[in-house]
């Protein structure tokens, strides 16, 4: 087993939305040490991106913005038909408005990770991840995270933007190393005990297991819960424990 030195835990938080609440924020910025808050575009609102980012600092996790297309009616998980100009926009815009409640509470802004269609749109669509790399060059001195292996990372590299390879603990992955689509059965895995092992695979072996039951080789800088998990709470917890059992320094990315 070959144990990497470190690896940083990220979660997708914020996004409730007015009188809705989603996940379980304050218990999950508990076992993370990265924080990727909605932006009010595909969830999130003003007053929850502010309250979001105290508690992130409250707890020493860092914080980044979490951009996605226009789609609030469908959570961002939709594709959208807009131009690299319109993208590249929405993406500055959105950045602008989590750097700058951050900077009101006296934190710095320390990544920069697309939401649902717009991040897996951006893994195969160059075009559209040159987009996001611009919009995150013209915003500041922020890491780019991104699926790894994926278009994402390349344009972040070509752009002289930092970067961040994720992996994910809750999600299943096909056999071209893409996540599985979420309407598809087994796309999310919400038993902490197969999360867990699935982050252990990732940091500590390099690969993971894909859809027909064969292994991919994967190396990641940060891995991923999502906030709206049925059971996200659990997979952080079991996940942290995991890592940390296995000797692996869970620390936010530098």
């Amino acid at each position: 087993m070959t144990v990497v030195a470190r690896v940083d835990l990220n979660g997708d938080v914020g996004e409730s939305f007015g009188i809705w609440r989603l996940g379980d924020d304050a218990r999950i910025l508990g076992f993370v040490t990265s924080a990727n808050i909605a932006c009010g575009f595909h969830a999130g609102d003003p007053a929850t991106i502010d309250a979001t980012v105290r508690e992130a600092t409250r707890r020493g996790v860092a914080v980044g913005a979490h951009p996605s297309y226009p789609d609030l009616a469908g959570f961002g998980r939709r594709s959208m038909r807009l131009s690299p100009a319109e993208v590249e926009a929405a993406v500055l815009y959105q950045i602008g408005a989590v750097e700058a409640i951050a900077r009101a509470n006296g934190v710095r802004l320390s990544h920069v990770k697309p939401h649902g269609a717009l991040y897996n749109d951006a893994a195969d669509d160059r075009e559209l991840a040159d987009a996001i790399a611009s919009a995150v060059l013209r915003a500041g001195d922020y890491r780019l995270v991104g699926l790894a292996g994926s278009a994402l990372i390349d344009a972040a590299r070509d752009a002289g933007v930092r970067s961040a390879s994720e992996g994910f603990c809750d999600r299943a992955y096909g056999a071209d190393g893409r996540l599985r689509p979420r309407r598809l059965a087994g796309a999310l895995l919400s038993d902490p005990a197969v999360a867990a092992r699935q982050a252990l695979d990732i940091a500590t072996r390099g690969c993971v297991r894909v859809e027909g039951g064969a292994e991919i080789a994967l190396r990641a800088d940060t891995l991923c819960i999502h906030g709206d998990t049925p059971g996200a709470v659990e997979i952080a917890q079991a996940v942290r424990a995991a890592l940390e059992s296995a000797g692996v320094r869970v620390a936010a990315l530098e």
